[in-house]
């Protein structure tokens, strides 16, 4: 009797542990659970920023776009752009959208640089990797500058 009254005790403590924690977040994009990015512009350290405003806005020139996808589960996909920037003055941004309707992303590359600032009138090379995230199941179209650059399966 006792020997069963340990054996269902450890059996219990086992299944429990096993269960998943109540405190657990949920995904607040219920089209696709668990997505660890819904807002591309999360983890984007060259988002606009709000002081921008004040700056001038100017090209990036562009020499390579490329999607890459990561193995992982969900898909995880990164927007790698190199090339460069008028001056060494000039900062980076990279604005990323939410797919629209039709699953266009549309990505708009750029640079911000201080008109009061005297900078050296050199090009200032840039090679960035932008975290896009996942998406929901389907096809999807990336934009950059508006210029298609890739169909992408998610």
């Amino acid at each position: 009797m006792k020997y069963t009254a340990t054996l269902l005790f450890t059996l219990v403590f086992t299944i429990t542990a096993c269960a998943p924690n109540s405190d657990s977040s949920v995904s607040s994009n219920p089209s696709y659970p668990n997505s660890p990015n819904p807002d591309p512009s999360a983890q984007n350290e060259y988002a606009p920023q709000p002081s921008d405003s004040s700056l001038t806005r100017d090209n990036a020139f562009l020499d390579s776009k490329e999607l890459l996808t990561l193995e992982s589960f969900p898909l995880q996909f990164t927007l790698h752009l190199a090339g460069s920037l008028p001056t060494p003055c000039n900062q980076i941004r990279v604005a990323v959208n939410i797919p629209d309707a039709e699953n266009n992303l549309f990505v708009d590359v750029y640079s911000v640089s201080n008109p009061d600032r005297i900078c050296a009138q050199v090009i200032a090379p840039f090679d960035v990797s932008i975290p896009l995230g996942s998406f929901p199941p389907g096809k999807y179209l990336l934009w950059v500058n508006g210029e298609m650059i890739v169909e992408f399966q998610s």
